[in-house]
């Protein structure tokens, strides 16, 4: 009734969107169809109208969903539609009126210098095979910025130790070269010789459970939170905040914002601008040695 095996199909194979993105749109999708369920008799695609989505839009906003949440949902909707108009099984699209809710801008939250350096000198990770697997994976994030998700598709093959180079697969299968610091090869290979003893070579992913599977979302998020929280106060810990220190950090020792760009994967320029408004530490550095009066 609403095409949703063939538009997944579409983000799938045409737009090359991850599973866990096509998780996401397919929730957000289903949410909106219960919706309309609820509110519709005999509901189907014809019955989608303006005032639908913006009666959708109110009710997340009375549940005090954030407004970011609710535009990325709005997103779906957008790329579901324009594929419904494509395939000429509609013939208005119910979203050309819509106004998204404006969201408030938020600064990247990063780890100072001396939190992240604390934690990988110091020793807050046991010698077990988790406690060396947490802090590679961690040395890792913070030496290359790289998502969740291209470190969880990190293999073997990827890993180039004597280079200090790992491949990664981004988003819509763009793959890039992130050059790391060559003192994560340390953890590195104190990690990988422990899962090659008690898992030999039996995986072809990097990053292992004490099962033996791969690493999965929620066991990495969990890591690195229960890891983050011995050195920061901020209120969120979670690889992303790690991607955010990296560059951060990376901006503020000089580096150039199109080689920050690149090392991130981002696919334009405006998504990294966003860290030039966080250096505010290194502007007044600047600004007390520059000053006559400072």
């Amino acid at each position: 009734m609403f095409n949703q095996e063939s538009f997944l199909n579409y983000l799938k194979y045409e737009k090359r969107y991850s599973p866990h993105t096509l998780a996401a749109y397919e929730k957000d999708l289903d949410q909106f169809i219960s919706f309309g369920n609820e509110l519709v008799e005999d509901f189907c695609l014809k019955a989608v109208d303006y005032h639908l989505v913006r009666q959708w839009i109110i009710s997340m906003m009375e549940q005090d969903i954030s407004a970011r949440t609710v535009n990325r949902k709005l997103s779906t909707l957008k790329t579901y539609f324009r594929f419904m108009m494509r395939e000429e099984l509609m013939e208005k699209n119910p979203m050309d009126r819509v106004i998204s809710p404006r969201v408030s801008k938020r600064l990247p939250s990063f780890l100072q210098e001396t939190e992240i350096n604390r934690l990988l000198d110091g020793r807050y990770f046991s010698d077990d095979f988790e406690g060396l697997r947490d802090k590679a994976m961690i040395s890792l994030f913070y030496g290359t910025g790289i998502r969740l998700a291209e470190l969880r598709a990190i293999k073997m093959e990827d890993l180039n130790q004597e280079e200090s180079m790992v491949k990664v697969l981004g988003k819509r299968n763009k793959e890039r070269l992130v050059p790391y610091p060559r003192e994560i090869n340390r953890d590195l290979t104190a990690y990988i010789a422990k899962r090659r003893e008690l898992f030999g070579e039996g995986s072809c992913f990097l990053f292992m459970t004490a099962a033996g599977e791969p690493v999965y979302d929620k066991l990495v998020y969990r890591s690195v939170k229960k890891h983050l929280a011995k050195v920061t106060t901020l209120d969120k810990k979670s690889p992303h905040i790690l991607r955010h220190t990296f560059a951060t950090h990376l901006l503020n020792h000089g580096a150039d914002l199109n080689a920050i760009k690149e090392l991130l994967g981002h696919s334009n320029l405006a998504a990294t601008q966003v860290y030039t408004h966080t250096s505010f530490e290194k502007l007044k550095e600047v600004y007390k040695q520059a000053h006559p009066r400072a």
